[in-house]
């Protein structure tokens, strides 16, 4: 993937998100559904009014993480590439393309139910969704980064990095009291 000319485009919220979610899980439902425990919208195109970058993550929670590698090809029949832990250790990693081969469609980060760097997902999206100033500082720093760094993904992603640091620190704080 070319990531030098793929454009960081950060839109406002739409509800097709949340179809596109319902139809890529079941999907995968049907692939992984040996394995599966739970699977989960995630990642800014989840929370409801947020912009973001319209690229679907979806979050599958498994029993035993070193069997996802046994369905590799399944998931490439649905038009996935499998990345491996792709520097998240405990992790499978999985991503959809558009035909052009560099428009990012959908993100399947598969993780052991349960996990820590699960809990992390959802304490994150879950402290967005119950803290709407928090999203909207959010949503404002990712048009903002966008705008300033149309063309380098690594710049947008570390101008996201301190402020991603400070809302995971009080969701996690906030999902252990809740």
């Amino acid at each position: 993937m070319n990531q030098i000319n793929r454009k960081v485009e950060v839109v406002p919220y739409t509800t097709d998100w949340v179809k596109q979610f319902e139809k890529e899980s079941s999907r995968l439902k049907h692939v992984l559904s040996d394995l599966l425990v739970n699977i989960h919208h995630i990642g800014s195109t989840s929370i409801q009014g947020m912009s973001a970058k319209p690229t679907i993550d979806i979050m599958v929670e498994v029993n035993n993480i070193d069997q996802v590698d046994r369905y590799k090809d399944q998931m490439a029949s649905l038009g996935y590439e499998s990345l491996g832990e792709n520097g998240i250790k405990g992790r499978r990693y999985f991503h959809r393309l558009a035909e052009d081969g560099v428009t990012q469609l959908t993100h399947v980060h598969v993780f052991e139910h349960g996990s820590v760097t699960a809990i992390r997902h959802l304490a994150f999206r879950d402290f967005l969704r119950a803290h709407e100033d928090l999203a909207v500082f959010y949503s404002q720093l990712k048009t903002k980064l966008s705008t300033q760094f149309p063309y380098d993904i690594e710049s947008y992603i570390e101008g996201k990095e301190v402020a991603i640091k400070k809302i995971e620190e009080q969701a996690l704080i906030w999902w252990y009291e809740n």
